[in-house]
């Protein structure tokens, strides 16, 4: 617990700051993070990030997570971010001819798909501070913490139904809802004391949905690593395990920010 506290305190120390100033600090923030959470993936797979996947993997990630002031730097060569994926597709599929499929189909598969899992998250997230949503970066995340740190003290506490065993032995329903409600509180407190351009009852809704998806983000990442038997995305952050371990269930929140819409 002592490491864990340690971490999550020089991380703050490192985050929080840049996403204050905002800018083009925060836009490498992003690509930084979605890069090495690449790399933490494609390592469960066994796909070095050096190889030729490997980088067509980033290149797809970079070109994906472009924001949107920059998407024409290209000019008259400018394609769309679907068009590039789809050129990315093809690539995938005639390594897998030039590797005698040694690189598979479902290596391909995983390569693109991870690139889009990681890109979506962290593209919101720039995309969100640039526009100057700083309320709503600080909202996500007091609003995940509040739900991890909910679902774990009151599962502990009076945890009983397990919510998914096959997938996150130590979770619980009594945890699942104890980490809703406390969510719930800090959106609350960010209508009270926050300009957040919300009412009360539209963010107690959405807050109650985001809490819902971001338990799920990080379900389906706890799905990826009992998949490949890891224990941990990375070791980036001790005590703490990986960068996707510690932005799971934000990769599911910061999107929907817009979908729905709040910000």
């Amino acid at each position: 617990m002592k490491q864990r506290i340690v971490t999550a305190v020089i991380a703050a120390a490192l985050f929080l700051p840049i996403v204050i100033y905002g800018g083009l600090p925060v836009t490498i923030l992003a690509y930084l993070l979605a890069t090495i959470g690449l790399y933490e993936l494609l390592k469960m797979r066994k796909i070095n990030i050096l190889s030729v996947p490997g980088i067509i993997s980033v290149l797809t990630l970079w070109v994906f997570m472009l924001p949107r002031e920059y998407q024409g730097i290209w000019g008259d060569f400018y394609y769309s971010k679907t068009e590039l994926a789809i050129l990315a597709v093809f690539l995938y599929l005639i390594y897998t001819v030039l590797t005698k499929n040694r690189f598979t189909f479902e290596d391909a598969a995983f390569s693109i798909f991870s690139a889009v899992y990681v890109g979506i998250g962290f593209y919101f997230f720039n995309e969100t501070r640039q526009e100057g949503g700083l309320v709503y970066i600080f909202y996500s995340l007091f609003m995940i913490w509040a739900t991890d740190s909910g679902a774990y003290f009151i599962g502990k506490a009076m945890g009983k139904r397990k919510l998914w065993p096959e997938i996150s032995p130590n979770k619980t329903v009594e945890g699942s809802l104890g980490g809703v409600i406390c969510a719930l509180v800090v959106a609350v407190l960010f209508v009270l004391f926050t300009d957040i351009d919300a009412s009360i009852w539209q963010l107690i809704g959405i807050t109650a949905v985001l809490s819902v998806f971001g338990q799920l983000g990080d379900l389906v990442e706890s799905a990826f690593k009992r998949h490949y038997n890891v224990k941990d995305s990375g070791n980036i952050l001790p005590g703490h395990g990986g960068i996707l371990d510690r932005f799971d269930s934000l990769i599911f929140v910061w999107p929907l920010l817009h979908f729905f819409h709040l910000f």
